[in-house]
C-alpha cells in the first residue's frame, strides 16, 4: 500500500514554537490546537494533579482576555473549544469559522504568554478539581476502575504509578509560587506545537504563528523524570473495594513494547484481535459462549498519544457465583489459545482492514462531534512533540498492514506471560456480607 498524502508543511519558530499546518479548503473552518508536552506522568513528585489542574486554570484569563473572555469570543465567533490532560500531553483546542482565526490566535498566544495565575483562580480551580474527582470518580460505580487503580499496582516508578488525577494533600499543599512556577516551567513556547488544519494557506498559517507567537520568550528547557520502569519479572497484584457497584470485577494489563518497535504494531492488530469490541475474542468468550462475565472489553488506550509505558488492559465485570481464579482462568485459556495457535489468515487480513479502516476514521473524525479532524490534529502533535516527524501520520500505517501471521503467535508468548502483567481485583462492599449470610 502507498502511503497517505495529507498535505503537512512545518517550521520552527526562534523561540522553539513548531508549528503545523495541514491545509484542507473543503470548508471554511479551521481547528486549532496547542499542545504542552506536559500530562499526568510528566508532572514534577509531590505535584501531583498539576497538570490537571492547569487544564482549568487556562481558561481563567489571561493579561488582555478575563475572565470567561477566552470562551465567550470563540463562542460568538461561532465557534466551540476545549482541552484535556492525558499522560504526556495537555492539549486546548477550537473549531472556527475560517475568518476567526486570527482572533483564536491572539487568544491562544496572549494564554501562553502571560495566563492570569492568582490566588483566587488557584482557590477555586483547586475546589473544582477536587469535586470533579469526587463527582466522577468517587461517588460513581468502578469509578476510575482500572486507570485509576492499574498505575500503583502495575508500576515501580512513580511518575507512571501516581494518582493522575492528584492527592489531595498536594493540591491543597500548592502555594501562588508553585502553580506559577510551574506555568514557567512547561507552559512555553519550546515545550509546545501549534497546530492549524483546515481554510488556510500555509504561507498565511507561519505569519500569523509569528506575528502573536513569535514575540514569546523562550523558557529554559523543562526538566522531566525518567518514567521508564525497572524490568518485571513477576506478576503484580492488588485489590480495591466497590462501594456502590454489586458485580465483581477485575482488570488484567500486560506491559506493551517500547513505541514503534515491530513488537508494537503486531500487538497492537492482537489487541485488535482479542478486544475487538462484540466480535474480540474475550467478549465472544467470556460473555457470550461461557457467559461468565456480563462486560469483557479493554484494549491499549490512545497507542499514538502515550510515549512511555502502557499497557493493554481488559476489563472484566462478571457474574458472582464465578471466583476471581475461575474468572482469570477463562481468560487465560483465551490468551493460551493466540499464544499456541495465533490466528487464521483470513482474520488477520480482516484485522487490517478494520484498522486501516479505523485509522481514517480517525484521521476525519472529530471529536464530540464538535471537533472536525481532531484526530489528525491529536496525532500531528504526537507525532511532533515525541518524535519530531508529523509526517508519520503519512506513513505509520505501513507498520501495521506489514504484520505478519507468524508474529501474532510470537508477540503473545512474548508478552502476554503472568511475569509482564498486573492484575487489580474489585469487590463489593457488601460480597462479604452475603459470604457470611
Amino acid at each position: 500500500m502507498s502511503s497517505l498524502h495529507i498535505p503537512i508543511e512545518h517550521c520552527t519558530l526562534k523561540n522553539g514554537l513548531r508549528v503545523v499546518i495541514a491545509p484542507d479548503a473543503a470548508a471554511p473552518v479551521v481547528t486549532l490546537g496547542v499542545y504542552y508536552k506536559i500530562g499526568f506522568r510528566l508532572e514534577p513528585q509531590g505535584r501531583s494533579g498539576f497538570a490537571h489542574l492547569f487544564e482549568h486554570l487556562m481558561f481563567q484569563g489571561s493579561e488582555n482576555a478575563p475572565k470567561m473572555q477566552h470562551i465567550k469570543l470563540i463562542n460568538s465567533s461561532g465557534g466551540v473549544l476545549n482541552g484535556s490532560t492525558m499522560y504526556d500531553v495537555t492539549n486546548y483546542y477550537e473549531a472556527v469559522p475560517s475568518n476567526a482565526l486570527e482572533r483564536v490566535l491572539w487568544l491562544e498566544a496572549d494564554r501562553m504568554r502571560a495566563l492570569k495565575v492568582d490566588d483566587e483562580n488557584l482557590r477555586n480551580q483547586r475546589d473544582v478539581v477536587k469535586e470533579e474527582v469526587r463527582v466522577n470518580v468517587l461517588n460513581q460505580p468502578y469509578g476510575g476502575f482500572p486507570w485509576l487503580d492499574m498505575p500503583p499496582v502495575a508500576f515501580r516508578n512513580w511518575a507512571n504509578a501516581h494518582n493522575f488525577y492528584g492527592d489531595f494533600h498536594d493540591l491543597d499543599a500548592a502555594n501562588l509560587g508553585d502553580v506559577q512556577k510551574f506555568f514557567k516551567t512547561y507552559y512555553v513556547p519550546n515545550n509546545a506545537v501549534l497546530l492549524m488544519l483546515g481554510d488556510l494557506t500555509p504561507k498565511d498559517g507561519f505569519a500569523l504563528a509569528e506575528k502573536y507567537f513569535g514575540p514569546i520568550p523562550a523558557g529554559a528547557a523543562p526538566p522531566f523524570a525518567d518514567p521508564s520502569e525497572p524490568l518485571q519479572k513477576e506478576e503484580r497484584r492488588g485489590r480495591v473495594e466497590e462501594k456502590f457497584g454489586t458485580l465483581p470485577a477485575m482488570a488484567i494489563g500486560y506491559v506493551l513494547p517500547a513505541r514503534r518497535t515491530p513488537d508494537w504494531y503486531a500487538m497492537a492488530l492482537l489487541d485488535q484481535a482479542l478486544h475487538g469490541g462484540r466480535a474480540g475474542r474475550i467478549h465472544r468468550e467470556l460473555v457470550l459462549e461461557k457467559q461468565i462475565a456480563v462486560e469483557a472489553d479493554g484494549g491499549v488506550d490512545d497507542l499514538f498519544g502515550c510515549n512511555g509505558p502502557s499497557q493493554m488492559t481488559t476489563r472484566i465485570l462478571h457474574k458472582p457465583e464465578y471466583s476471581d481464579e475461575a474468572t482469570l482462568a477463562a481468560f487465560d485459556t483465551v490468551i493460551r489459545e493466540v499464544q499456541q495457535n495465533g490466528i487464521h489468515e483470513d482474520e488477520l487480513q480482516q484485522i487490517k482492514v478494520k484498522w486501516r479502516s479505523d485509522y481514517y476514521s480517525t484521521l476525519e473524525g472529530g471529536r464530540g462531534g464538535y471537533i472536525p479532524r481532531y484526530g489528525l490534529m491529536h496525532l500531528l502533535a504526537c507525532f511532533t512533540l515525541f518524535e519530531n516527524e508529523p509526517q508519520l501520520v503519512n506513513s505509520i500505517l505501513e507498520g501495521f498492514l506489514a504484520v505478519k501471521r507468524e508474529d501474532l503467535p510470537r508477540v503473545a508468548a512474548k508478552y502476554l506471560v503472568p511475569e509482564n502483567r498486573a492484575i487489580v481485583f474489585r469487590t463489593p462492599a457488601n460480597a462479604g456480607a452475603k459470604e457470611a449470610a
